[in-house]
């Protein structure tokens, strides 16, 4: 990959260190990295904070209380996918797969699960609600699984390249790889700037575009079926800007950003988030 020196913006780390970080572009890619990225001993430094959703099933505050109520109907939204791409149960592997829910879901309604999960935490609860949880590639056979998914993971792993070819050797002849990355160029994205929590450096060493996550992928001979929006997340991130950028949630000016960055991504095609469809060739 080549990356240009000159940085694309500066990002703050706004939830755990509060040190500055560089964003590197890659023109040809259309792909942001994180400069310069955690050594792989410090990075789980940066996820140690109990306002990491993702690695708690916290309900301490109004804002986690709606978060949780949301995800409940997005795990059911997220199986209904999976199964709409692949005819039949069969066996799906979560990737980052947090507390466990999504897996949680997919079990109940007949798939065999199994999930990835680097934080000690997550891990543990994933654990008690009967999650099997592997600790690293090597422990899973090539074409073993038909569907494989990343729920905003893949901008977290450290070796791009190398995850990539993973989830290849994983996936069965016409498996599914379902992924959901952030978005830069959407117009929440450039509203905020450099407030914009979905950069969420350095815990988000890559920065994803349309353009990056097509050329990245056929690489490995992965065609990619489809893009989606991820409606709910122009709201969250939003609120979650605000509060970077004012010290507030102002929920008013956040439900404004969010109507507006889907609103525009309908003509644009450029929303917060977008899941990513790719299909084995």
């Amino acid at each position: 990959m080549n990356f240009l020196k000159k940085a694309y913006i500066k990002v703050k780390d706004h939830s755990v260190s509060g040190e500055e970080f560089e964003l590197l572009l890659d023109e040809n890619l259309q792909l942001l990295k994180t400069y310069p990225q955690p050594s792989l001993e410090l990075l789980p430094n940066y996820y140690e904070s109990e306002d990491y959703i993702s690695h708690t099933d916290g309900q301490r505050t109004l804002f986690e209380k709606v978060y949780q109520f949301i995800k409940k109907k997005a795990l059911n939204d997220k199986v209904k996918l999976i199964e709409y791409w692949h005819t039949g149960k069969g066996t799906v592997l979560d990737i980052g797969a947090g507390t466990g829910d999504f897996l949680l879901v997919a079990k109940s309604k007949g798939w065999k699960a199994v999930g990835m999960e680097p934080n000690s935490k997550a891990k543990t609860i994933s654990k008690k609600k009967g999650i099997c949880i592997v600790d690293n590639y090597s422990a899973l056979e090539d074409h073993f699984f038909d569907v494989i998914t990343m729920w905003h993971v893949l901008e977290h792993v450290p070796n791009l390249e190398f995850q990539i070819k993973e989830l290849k050797r994983l996936l069965k002849p016409n498996g599914t790889i379902v992924i959901a990355v952030p978005n830069y160029k959407s117009f929440d994205a450039t509203h905020y700037g450099k407030f914009w929590a979905a950069y969420d450096v350095p815990r988000h060493l890559w920065h994803f575009s349309k353009v990056a996550m097509e050329k990245l992928f056929i690489r490995e001979n992965l065609k990619l079926k489809k893009v989606m929006p991820m409606w709910f997340d122009s709201f969250y991130v939003s609120l979650l800007s605000e509060k970077y950028k004012t010290g507030k949630m102002n929920l008013f000016s956040a439900f404004w950003v969010g109507l507006q960055s889907n609103l525009k991504g309908r003509q644009t095609k450029e929303y917060s988030s977008h899941i990513y469809i790719f299909k084995n060739n």
